[in-house]
């Protein structure tokens, strides 16, 4: 399998090829971006979230710690005392970090349900969910994020199924098949638990139509396909922009009390008496 650095740098990457995307595409606010941006992130590591008494593990749930805490604390803020603020953001932070971690790690196994894309298209629904119902995002900003969760847990899966294979030994190891598979049959119950909570998710998602107008829209991809390529020189605007910096225009010299503005003269000053 991939060390935790390696599906870090991974994720990164495709995160941010896809946030990239999106920002051409200008189809959500900058700051709805840093947290789809982020969903993706999360989803790259999630898998190995299983991990018992391991580093990657405790980092996880570190940063899932903070990420709840504080998207929590953000959204209700406006609403909140400065004291209800801090309990709410404590509560969450230790909540996730002992309570949850310790439920999930008791009941869990390695390259089990978490492993499989069942549990991709889960963590994908309840991200949609948490947007929705929790952070108050748009309809299809929801959506957006559940998709970078989806695409980063494959990423992962699939980058855990290309380390079982030994290029360079020209040999698959064991590990191979359990890592990318739609469900775990070996854990039955777990399995059929994984399957119910997508049921029961798929029942209070937020309505899709949003999402799926706007990602088979023709003309958004076709202004992509437009911007793939710069119009003339690479990098542009940044040459262009460095250029007036270093080489600033002197504004017009006015010589009354007030300066001069765009298609208004300046007022003279009155001659010495």
């Amino acid at each position: 399998m991939a060390n935790f650095p390696t599906h870090i740098l991974v994720g990164t990457v495709v995160s941010g090829t896809l946030a990239t995307l999106t920002l051409a595409a200008d189809v959500i606010a900058p700051e709805n971006l840093v947290a789809v941006t982020l969903a993706g992130c999360v989803g790259s590591v999630l898998p190995d979230i299983d991990l018992k008494d391991s580093r990657p593990s405790k980092a996880l749930f570190a940063g899932l710690a903070i990420f709840f805490s504080f998207a929590l604390l953000f959204h209700f803020a406006p609403h909140l005392s400065i004291l209800e603020m801090w309990a709410l953001w404590l509560g969450t932070l230790l909540f996730v970090l002992f309570g949850l971690q310790k439920l999930f790690h008791k009941y869990s196994v390695h390259r089990g349900v978490w492993h499989t894309i069942t549990a991709a298209i889960v963590c994908s629904f309840a991200t949609a969910i948490f947007f929705y119902y929790a952070l108050g995002r748009p309809d299809g900003v929801a959506w957006l994020g559940a998709g970078f969760m989806f695409i980063g847990y494959l990423t992962h899966l699939t980058l855990d199924e290309i380390y079982s294979v030994d290029v360079l030994g020209a040999h698959i190891k064991k590990s191979f098949g359990t890592a990318l598979k739609l469900i775990d049959l070996r854990y039955k119950t777990a399995s059929t638990a994984m399957l119910a909570a997508g049921a029961a998710l798929l029942l209070i998602v937020p309505p899709i139509n949003t999402f799926v107008d706007g990602i088979s829209s023709r003309p958004m991809w076709a202004g992509l396909h437009q911007r793939l390529l710069p119009e003339h020189r690479w990098f542009d605007a940044i040459i262009e922009r460095g250029r007036l910096a270093a080489n600033p225009i002197e504004p017009p010299q006015a010589t009354g009390s007030l300066p001069a503005s765009a298609g208004v003269a300046a007022i003279p000053a009155p001659p010495a008496q």
